[in-house]
């Protein structure tokens, strides 16, 4: 088996644990670290000693060597790195969002395709266990039809410079509600304000409209008391929360749900209802315990060596973006419902 050496370009947040991943995967071995901080450079070499560190990205990109690269730099440089990987042949990991622009990520999906290279999207949440288990609900029918869905993803910081809170944490939900309701949102319209020095969308409230009626809403915020991340799902026969600060207990279903108790009258056509609440037990199934990263890495490599389409591959990728995109022009717009 051929050894895929792969460079991290970006070396933030996940770039250890992007190490860390795909060195753990047999026949993987992670190259290069790329980041303009010398400083992020030397804690990655401290961490990794026999990693190859550098602040050119374009040196990882001229290495025969390398394989892969994954793009987890700011979002406003995804295109132009990615872009210049694939076209050196590499197969390319970007973080979330694809790009900035629905134009350069249709053209990376292009190059990708011509030259017959992987692009991938960081859509993590995606290998979550405990989202996937909702998934099988779902597609089991055991939360009935779908009548709404809401999140959280909220903090006290870390603040971003480069792009706004909606941009920076919606990303995530919306590749999850994509994947649990099966296809795309038909609107969207969302309301944010600016409350720090940063000329930035600190706190986001998104309304998201799929079909056959099933709204969604999204609250996305870097001004919060306490760390949420959080989904809920409200069916017509049960109830499901997603917790992923709950590394144990990730999902319960609620067997809670309204119901219509019909009957006649002595008078002419006319029926009468009554609503009766049915609240039963709390159930928590169980979710495989799994790093997600690690699983988004595997799928990675695999997808690179048996030449599969990745899970959530470029157009994933756009579709998101087209949602981030509509969110967008609503919030610059006042709130104005902006059609998908």
């Amino acid at each position: 088996m051929r050894n895929v050496q792969i460079g991290i370009l970006g070396c933030g947040y996940w770039g250890p644990n992007f190490v860390r991943n795909f060195n753990q995967i047999n026949g993987c071995s992670v190259k290069y670290a790329c980041d303009l901080s010398r400083e992020r450079l030397l804690h990655m070499k401290n961490l990794y000693p026999q990693i190859m560190v550098t602040r050119d990205y374009k040196k990882v990109l001229r290495d025969n060597e390398i394989t892969a690269v994954i793009v987890a730099t700011s979002a406003t440089k995804h295109f132009i790195i990615a872009k210049e990987a694939l076209l050196s042949g590499k197969h390319v990991l970007v973080e979330k969002p694809i790009t900035t622009d629905l134009g350069e990520a249709q053209e990376l999906i292009d190059i990708a395709k011509r030259k017959n290279l992987k692009l991938m999207v960081g859509h993590t949440f995606k290998f979550n266990p405990g989202v996937r288990k909702l998934k099988a609900l779902l597609d089991a029918s055991s939360l009935g039809k779908v009548f709404y869905i809401y999140s959280r993803r909220t903090n006290l910081g870390p603040l971003r410079k480069d792009v706004n809170a909606m941009w920076d944490l919606a990303p995530h939900d919306i590749s999850i509600m994509n994947y649990l309701l099966g296809g795309n949102p038909l609107a969207a319209q969302a309301q944010g304000e600016r409350y720090l020095a940063h000329n930035l969308e600190d706190v986001s409230f998104i309304t998201l409209f799929y079909p056959s009626k099933v709204l969604a809403h999204i609250h996305v915020g870097w001004l919060d008391p306490k760390k949420n991340r959080e989904i809920v799902i409200v069916g017509s026969k049960r109830m499901a929360i997603f917790d992923d600060l709950d590394a144990k207990n990730p999902v319960t279903v609620y067997d809670k749900r309204v119901m219509k108790k019909i009957f006649k009258q002595e008078y002419e056509s006319f029926r009468e209802f009554q609503m009766i609440i049915k609240n039963g037990k709390a159930v928590v199934p169980k979710v495989k315990q799994a790093e997600p990263l690690k699983l988004e890495c595997e799928h990675f490599i695999d997808c690179i060596r048996r030449n599969k389409k990745p899970f959530t591959d470029g157009r994933d990728g756009l579709e998101v973006l087209r949602v981030l995109k509509a969110i967008d022009k609503s919030l610059n717009q006042g709130n104005t419902k902006v059609k998908i």
